[in-house]
């Protein structure tokens, strides 16, 4: 195909072959002759096809916002000539990245390595990738695809955070769970040891001050669970960083209670985002599926809470809004009695994380954050509250 300067070039070369020949102007016919021959032989220098092999891939192909990813493209000449004058077009999401590529020898390779935009999140289509070769003049040039196209895709942004403590379970060790035995399993009470027991629940220090064997009795209880009410309304949210940074704070959250295995339940104003059960990799299911999470047109945070007033009771809620639509919050009160523990996160353009205790309404913890690097200290502080 021409090029907008091979076009030129056959407009200026027509027009000046009729005006010469037409008027009598030598000169002008034999440069707009000139210039048809000089498309004339571009044409026919890039009808042959370069034989080359392409392999592109993403590396890697998902990244949280704002990580580096890359295009690998790998070129190799199976032909016998040299190539020259090529360029590797790659179009990823809504532009054209495009990387010379230096002359290839025959039966000879060359890696090629682009950036690829990761500052928004989403599903990022990324090619079919173009070879282009075009003449030294750059009147034409020759394009042909290779390959499948593919997709990146940009998770949100994740910090490491702790998980909220919730329910009535203590170990006899001490007054938090934390410590309790590894999964669902917690402490009921001290007996005698009976043949058959698991010497491993043996409570030394008892059966040291009482001179008997004893042993612990164990219970399975429900895991600790998070519930997470992400606020997606536009009207929540003053810019669309503010929205983004409470996407990467729901992240966090979601990925910290399902990397120890706890279940999460993700919603919004617009019904049920997500769900997991606590086993697998639930950590990447929650962040591959908050990556195409979009801001919606709805009025009311209140929907989000209508399927949480039959929540079987216990485990954490956590509630991700902006800083906007404060009276929205109140339905929280709603449900509140639902859950061991109620947490408000109000993301914005706040000096620092605070926790503010008075509420819209109600004394529902409340922490504000303006950047994610705030988010930990402040979750922290909620954690042992």
């Amino acid at each position: 195909m021409l090029s907008a300067t091979g076009w030129g070039a056959l407009t200026g070369g027509a027009a000046l072959t009729a005006v010469g020949y037409g008027f009598g102007y030598g000169e002008a016919a034999a440069l707009g002759v000139t210039c048809l021959l000089a498309v004339a032989v571009a044409a026919l220098g890039a009808l042959p096809a370069p034989v080359l092999g392409a392999e592109r891939r993403i590396a890697p192909s998902r990244v949280g916002r704002g990580d580096p990813a890359e295009g690998v493209v790998v070129l190799t000449n199976t032909g016998g000539r040299t190539r020259r004058g090529l360029r590797a077009v790659d179009r990823c999401g809504e532009r054209d990245i495009t990387v010379d590529v230096p002359p290839l020898r025959p039966g000879t390779s060359h890696e090629l390595r682009y950036a690829l935009p990761t500052a928004r999140r989403g599903r990022v289509p990324v090619g079919p990738l173009r070879l282009e070769r075009t003449d030294p003049l750059g009147l034409v040039r020759r394009m042909r695809p290779y390959g499948d196209p593919d997709t990146l895709l940009v998770r949100p942004r994740v910090c490491p955070l702790p998980v909220l403590p919730s329910g009535q379970a203590h170990h006899v060790e001490g007054p938090s769970s934390d410590t309790a035995d590894g999964g669902s399993l917690t402490f009921h009470a001290l007996r005698e040891y009976v043949l058959g027991d698991d010497l491993r629940r043996v409570h030394w220090p008892s059966t040291a001050r009482t001179g008997t064997l004893m042993v612990r009795q164990m219970v399975d209880v429900p895991l600790p669970h998070t519930t997470l009410a992400l606020d997606t309304r536009r009207r929540a949210y003053a810019a669309e960083d503010d929205f983004e940074l409470a996407v990467d704070c729901a992240a966090s959250i979601a990925y910290a209670a399902a990397r120890h295995h706890f279940p999460v339940h993700l919603v919004s104003e617009a019904g049920p985002l997500l769900h997991t059960d606590g086993s697998g990799s639930d950590g990447e299911a929650l962040l591959d599926g908050l990556a195409v999470v979009r801001r919606s047109d709805l009025a009311f945070l209140a929907a989000a809470f209508d399927g949480l007033e039959n929540h079987r009771g216990g485990g954490a809620l956590v509630v991700v809004t902006g800083t906007g639509d404060t009276p929205g919050l109140s339905a929280v009160e709603r449900v509140r009695r639902r859950f061991d523990r109620v947490t408000v996160l109000r993301v914005g353009a706040e000096a620092a994380a605070t926790r503010d205790v008075s509420g819209p309404g109600s004394d529902v913890p409340q922490l504000r954050v303006a950047s994610l690097d705030e988010l930990p200290a402040g979750w922290r502080r909620e954690a042992v509250r």
